[in-house]
C-alpha cells in the first residue's frame, strides 16, 4: 500500500512539474527549444550510453529491446537541477532551474519479454534576453529597449516492448506521442513614446514517432559478456499550430503588463520534419562487476516549414551526431560488511554536434556550429537488501562558443533518481 501511495504522489507531482521551466538556455529560442536526449540518470552518468546495455532491474530509454531483460517490476523517476553560466565577449551571468526529468514504469512479461511506459520532456524553452540601443549623440542614454522571452516545451508519453527471439537476440519496438505548448514574445519600448509594442506567439506542438531496436549479448568465459545494440527512430513530423498578435501596452508601477489595443492577429501553421535517427553501440563487461561501452548517434538535418522555417540569416540546421564513452564499476555487489563496496560507480564522456547553426554577425552565411561536450560521473546507492537504488548523477559541460558574437554556456547538472524494484508475480509457499 505504501508503495502505491508513493507512486501516486510521484505522478501527481509530475503532472505539475512538467509544466515548469526547465532551462534558461538562450539557445532554446530556436526551433522547439533546447532538445533533450531522453536518458535515465544511470545512463547520463555514463556519458549517455545505453543502446547496447540491458539490465534485469534498470529501465532503458534508448533501446526498447532492453525491456526483454527486465526481471522485476521497476518504477523510476528523475529530477534535474541545472546550474548554468552564460557568457559572451563582454561578460557573464548565471541562473539555476530545477525540474522533473521523467517518470516511468516497466515490468517483465514471462521470462522472455517486458514492457515499459512513461512520460519525459524532449525539449524546453526558457530564455529572457535584453537588447539596448544607445543614443548616437550620447552613449549614456538608452533610446530603445527590446526584450525577447520564451517559455514552454514539448513532452512525450511512450509505450515500449521488447522480447527475446532467441537465446542471445532481443528485438523491441516503441511508440510515443509528443505534445506541448511554446510561447515566444518580443517587447519593444522606445524613449519618449508612451506605449510599448509587444509581439506574442503561442504554438501548440503535436506529433508521434516510432522506434525499433535490437540487442545481442554473447556470454564469454569468466562471467564476461560482449554486447551489441542498435536503434532506428523512423523519421516523423511535429506539427505546430497557433496564433500570433501584435498589441500595444503600458506597465504598472509594479512592472506588470497592461494590454491596450490589438494591432493585428494571425493564424500560424508550421511543421518540423525530423529525419531518421540511428544509434549504434557496443560494450563489454563482467556480470555484477564492471562494464564499459561506446555509442554513436547520427541524424540528418531537420527541416522546418511554415512559420517555423529556418531559411533566414539567423540560424539553420545541419547533420547532428554524438559519440559517448562510459561504464560502471561495483567493488563487491554482495558485500555484507562494507556498504560502499555495493555502490555502483559510474563515469563517462560525451561529444555532440547538436545540428544547430547560428549566425551571430551581420555577415551573410557566417554560420557557426553549436557543439556540446560533457563529462559525467555518478553513484548508485542500494536501498537496504533490495535491488532498489537511489542514483546520483553529476555532469559538467560546455555548449556553444563566444566566437562570432555568440554565447557560450558552462553548465553543471545534478541529477537524482529513484529506481524501485519489486516482484509482482510470485508463487506463495506453504511451510
Amino acid at each position: 500500500m505504501i508503495r502505491r501511495i508513493v507512486i501516486i504522489l510521484i505522478i501527481l507531482t509530475s503532472l505539475s512539474a512538467f509544466a515548469q521551466r526547465s532551462t534558461s538556455s538562450p539557445y532554446s529560442v530556436f526551433g522547439i527549444g533546447e532538445e533533450f536526449n531522453v536518458k535515465t540518470v544511470e545512463q547520463v552518468s555514463m556519458g549517455g550510453i545505453g543502446v547496447a546495455l540491458s539490465s534485469a532491474s534498470y529501465l532503458n530509454f534508448t533501446n526498447p529491446a532492453a525491456n526483454a531483460s527486465l526481471r522485476y517490476a521497476t518504477y523510476g523517476f528523475g529530477l534535474l537541477n541545472n546550474d548554468l553560466t552564460i557568457k559572451d565577449v563582454s561578460g557573464s551571468q548565471s541562473s539555476t532551474s530545477t525540474n522533473l526529468s521523467y517518470f516511468a514504469f516497466g515490468t517483465p512479461i514471462g521470462k522472455r519479454a517486458g514492457f515499459s511506459v512513461g512520460m519525459q520532456p524532449i525539449s524546453s524553452v526558457g530564455y529572457s534576453l535584453l537588447s539596448n540601443k544607445l543614443d548616437p549623440n550620447n552613449s549614456n542614454d538608452i533610446i530603445e529597449i527590446t526584450k525577447f522571452s520564451g517559455k514552454g516545451g514539448v513532452n512525450r508519453v511512450y509505450g515500449s516492448f521488447g522480447i527475446f527471439v532467441s537465446k542471445n537476440l532481443a528485438l523491441g519496438i516503441e511508440a510515443d506521442f509528443a505534445f506541448g505548448t511554446i510561447e515566444n514574445s518580443i517587447i519593444n519600448q522606445r524613449a519618449n513614446v508612451s506605449l510599448a509594442t509587444k509581439y506574442e506567439e503561442k504554438s501548440i506542438i503535436r506529433g508521434g514517432s516510432l522506434k525499433i531496436g535490437a540487442q545481442y549479448k554473447k556470454n564469454l568465459k569468466n562471467n564476461l559478456h560482449v554486447d551489441f545494440g542498435a536503434t532506428i527512430k523512423i523519421g516523423n513530423d511535429l506539427k505546430a499550430t497557433g496564433t500570433s498578435k501584435i498589441y500595444s501596452l503600458t506597465f504598472s508601477s509594479t512592472g506588470s503588463e497592461i494590454p491596450r489595443d490589438v494591432l493585428s492577429t494571425e493564424t500560424l501553421s508550421g511543421n518540423f520534419t525530423l529525419p531518421t535517427q540511428t544509434i549504434l553501440g557496443t560494450g563489454i563487461g563482467k556480470i555484477n562487476k564492471w562494464y564499459t561501452g561506446f555509442e554513436y548517434e547520427y541524424q540528418n538535418a531537420l527541416d522546418a516549414s511554415g512559420y517555423l522555417s529556418a531559411n533566414n540569416a539567423a540560424y539553420s540546421y545541419e547533420k547532428s551526431n554524438r559519440i559517448s564513452f562510459g561504464g560502471f564499476y561495483i567493488p563487491k555487489i554482495n558485500s555484507i560488511s562494507n556498504y560502499f563496496q555495493r555502490v555502483t560507480y559510474r563515469a563517462g564522456l560525451r561529444f555532440e554536434s547538436t545540428g544547430l547553426l547560428v549566425n551571430g554577425t551581420s555577415t551573410p552565411n557566417n554560420f557557426t556550429s553549436i557543439n556540446d561536450f560533457g563529462i559525467s560521473f555518478g553513484l548508485g546507492l542500494p536501498l537496504g537488501n533490495r535491488l532498489s537504488n537511489v542514483n546520483l548523477g553529476f555532469e559538467y559541460g560546455k555548449k556553444g562558443t563566444t566566437n562570432n558574437k555568440l554565447i557560450q554556456e558552462n553548465y553543471f547538472n545534478f541529477r537524482l533518481s529513484l529506481s524501485l524494484n519489486d516482484i509482482w508475480f510470485r508463487k506463495r509457499q506453504i511451510d
